[in-house]
């Protein structure tokens, strides 16, 4: 497995091979940031899924499903009341879907199928006309269409497989959009750009990309908010259709992410490093067990016993020599760490040892 360090020491290489390689990677303005009240709406639902091999909900253990059977068939005319229902190739289910900025009545959406009951699986399953409602309760579009489940599961008589989760299932343009939200940029005076990751150097530098295009157009808020107000002689639609593919370097904080379980370190491009000493080795145990089997003298009446054999090996890395690390740069830093030939596990050790001396100068996150 390749090191971290290696993966950051080919990252620090790459950039300084290409000089223009991280000016050509400043992300626009539209990437950065999100319109105030432009944003999705999370709808959700109840349905029933039929047509399944068996491997429906058992209305035993689901009796929701057995009444949702029951009331569907009644609005198309099968009255079903008080009769005994043994089926299984019926599975209650919830729908979840997402309700894109001006989504306008009759455009689709994709649809998330999870099950509800004890259904194992709902794959050839086709969905039934379900409504999607949003956080006020109201109708925002119907879905229905056979669902696509991503895994599968295969069995024999000692052996299974299964790949995937086979209780929930997707339809890819699954919804009818029926409502629309209603909101109109044409009569606002002023858009808010909030950015997703709040900062004031970034706020000022998009407001001032903005005001180099058209001056006296952008304001900062605060960090994380920019408004933007219409230019003279345009609309305020066409001044942000203008602006939001300029480029904006992005400042961000000195920042290192530690994930412990997946021996993951992840450093910004200002991670700085005062200048310190570092030794790192390794400390390695070795047990193993050779049990030997004792045999008694021929008729001596003595009893075949184990006797354990117990070999321990101690190595402590060979003693590696202090090494001086400081850094400038990421270049650096990463050049200095890789000296040492550490591996994630070590790297990690090392970073918080050095943060507890007071040589890193940025903040670590442990996730």
């Amino acid at each position: 497995m390749t090191s971290i360090s290696t993966r950051l020491a080919l990252s620090a290489a790459l950039t300084a091979a290409l000089p223009g390689w991280a000016a050509a990677a400043s992300p626009r303005i539209k990437d950065i940031v999100s319109v105030e009240n432009v944003r999705a709406n999370q709808l959700v639902g109840y349905g029933l899924v039929v047509g399944l091999a068996g491997t429906g909900d058992r209305l035993l253990n689901s009796p929701f499903t057995e009444e949702s059977m029951q009331s569907m068939l009644e609005r198309l005319g099968v009255n079903v009341r008080g009769s005994q229902m043994r089926i299984q190739n019926v599975a209650a289910v919830t729908l979840t879907a997402s309700l894109p900025p001006f989504a306008r009545a009759g455009s689709t959406i994709d649809v998330q199928v999870s099950a509800l009951g004890d259904a194992s699986s709902l794959q050839g399953g086709t969905l039934l006309a379900a409504p999607l409602k949003g956080l006020d309760g109201q109708v925002y579009a119907m879905a229905q269409g056979p669902v696509a489940v991503s895994g599968f599961k295969a069995q024999g008589a000692a052996a299974k497989v299964n790949r995937g989760v086979l209780t929930s299932a997707r339809i890819a343009d699954g919804a009818i959009v029926e409502r629309e939200v209603a909101f109109s940029l044409a009569s606002a005076g002023s858009l808010k750009l909030a950015l997703r990751n709040p900062d004031f150097t970034t706020a000022q530098r998009v407001a001032g990309a903005i005001d180099r295009r058209f001056p006296g157009a952008a304001r900062v808020l605060d960090p994380a908010t920019v408004e933007l107000r219409p230019a003279p002689g345009t609309s305020l639609i066409d001044t942000y259709s203008q602006v939001e593919n300029v480029e904006v370097a992005v400042d961000q904080p000195a920042r290192i992410i530690i994930n412990e379980a997946a021996g993951t370190v992840v450093m910004s491009a200002d991670v700085r490093i005062s200048p310190v000493a570092i030794a790192q080795g390794g400390l390695t145990i070795s047990v193993s067990e050779a049990p030997q089997v004792a045999q008694p003298a021929p008729l001596s009446g003595g009893e075949t016993a184990t006797v354990p054999r117990t070999a321990v090996q101690v190595d402590d890395g060979g003693g590696k020599s202090l090494a001086m690390v400081e850094g400038a740069s990421l270049r650096e830093l990463v050049t200095g760490l890789n000296a040492l030939g550490v591996s994630p596990r070590d790297l990690i050790t090392i970073l918080q040892a050095v943060k507890s001396a007071g040589a890193l100068q940025t903040d670590i996150e442990v996730q």
